[in-house]
């Protein structure tokens, strides 16, 4: 286990995008482990030059770490990011202690992204279709995970666990727009709905995004004219 000293000694900055549900998951990690950092914030249609000089996938998040002799790492890729925090800062554990219940949390996490991506095809479809795609394949993903998750409060029951930083960007999109209206695809889902209310009052969540990411995500969908927001 590292010391206090140890931990002193590195410099963590997040290079974020506002909405980017990745960077969420590295935010709530830091949180999670109590790993203070600086968060710097660009903007993903006029990226500056030094971000595209250390980003190789030109995406965020980057986790830069410096220490005090002015070393300098960039991380890339948001699960990689999160792996190394769980490295550096064992405790508290985000992994599970046996070695198969780890790899099977791994592989849920990396599920996750799947359900992510239809979520965002969901928020942000060009026309009905794929909406309806979309949600009938978010649908399917989350009646797998209320086969599986715990039934509370998190995925693995009082443990919070990677996987809960992975999913709980995509609940909050459910929590701060009205798309379950048109498309309800968390009905009757008893353990996903207990799980979906445990994380949306999880302090390391609700401090991962900005106080106005909700508003912020609105006007976002606002512009994109998504389907579903269409009166009628």
């Amino acid at each position: 286990m590292r010391s206090d000293f140890q931990k002193m000694r590195e410099k963590f900055t997040l290079i974020s995008h506002p909405l980017c549900p990745f960077v969420q998951r590295v935010a709530i990690v830091l949180h999670e482990k109590n790993i203070a950092f600086e968060r710097v914030t660009i903007d993903l249609q006029n990226k500056p030059d030094w971000f595209i000089s250390i980003s190789p996938a030109g995406k965020v998040p980057l986790l830069k770490v410096c220490d005090t002799e002015g070393a300098e790492s960039v991380l890339f890729e948001s699960i990689a990011i999160c792996e190394y925090l769980e490295d550096l800062e064992p405790q508290p554990a985000l992994h599970p202690r046996d070695a198969i219940s780890r790899a099977q949390n791994r592989a849920w996490i990396e599920f996750s992204s799947g359900a992510l991506a239809d979520t965002w095809r969901l928020l942000n479809p060009a026309d009905h279709e794929i909406a309806i795609s979309s949600a009938t394949a978010l649908r399917k993903k989350l009646e797998q995970l209320e086969d599986v998750a715990s039934g509370g409060p998190y995925f693995s029951g009082n443990f919070f666990s990677m996987v809960d930083a992975a999913v709980a960007p995509i609940f909050r999109y459910f929590d701060i727009t009205e798309v379950e209206r048109a498309y309800p695809v968390f009905s009757g889902l008893q353990r996903i709905t207990k799980w979906r209310n445990a994380l949306a009052q999880r302090p390391s969540v609700l401090g991962a995004v900005s106080s106005d990411y909700a508003d912020r995500f609105r006007k976002h969908l606002e512009n994109q004219t998504a389907v579903w927001l269409e009166p009628g």
